[in-house]
């Protein structure tokens, strides 16, 4: 697993609980240290025992948590560069769906060997869409599931969210857009403000 997603899962533990709750779950996880380092290769079963380890020591099912680092990706100030790479995929929530499937293709142009699972947005009507997510470790759809959810938020487009049944690897989650402009969003200026 690339260092940045563990190092993702640090810091969202860090900002969301505290210093103490992230160290006692590295403690149960067995890891000699409390810092990923983000360019990094790290074993899936680490990511995967430090996952399991930080819902155990919450009291939050890992999917739950997974869900949760997805909208700390879009919401969290520290976070700005994920939510900006993010904005760039449309002027509404809608365009923003069709640039899913360029997802991780636009992820790789930040970091090259950052992997994400393949994404593929398929449109049924108007307001229906589902998005599949194959890859060799489970549970992306949830952290997309919370990624989904906060750009919609910040599109302020109403949005039903669901994940089905995960098929021969495959996970799909369905999406009903209700309304596009339901509430007013966040602004988001192409470029970037300094001073």
């Amino acid at each position: 697993m690339h260092g940045l997603i563990n190092r993702t899962i640090q810091c969202f533990a860090q900002d969301t609980y505290d210093a103490s709750v992230w160290g006692a779950a590295v403690a149960a996880a067995g890891l000699k240290t409390t810092e990923f380092e983000a360019m990094l290769a790290y074993d899936d079963s680490t990511t995967l025992a430090v996952l399991k380890a930080l819902s155990d020591e919450v009291g939050t099912p890992s999917e739950v948590i997974l869900e949760d680092i997805g909208t700390y990706l879009v919401t969290h100030k520290n976070c700005e560069a994920v939510r900006r790479l993010l904005r760039f995929g449309g002027v509404d929530f809608i365009e923003f769906l069709h640039s899913l499937d360029d997802l991780p293709d636009r992820t790789r142009l930040a970091v090259a060997e950052l992997e994400l699972p393949k994404l593929e947005l398929r449109e049924h009507s108007i307001e229906q869409f589902s998005v599949s997510v194959e890859g060799r470790v489970r549970g992306f759809a949830a952290v997309l599931m919370g990624v989904l959810r906060a750009m919609a938020d910040d599109y302020g487009a109403l949005v039903f969210l669901e994940r089905l049944a995960s098929r021969s690897g495959v996970e799909i989650i369905e999406i009903r857009v209700i309304e596009t402009a339901f509430a007013a969003g966040r602004g988001f200026e192409l470029g970037v403000r300094t001073g």
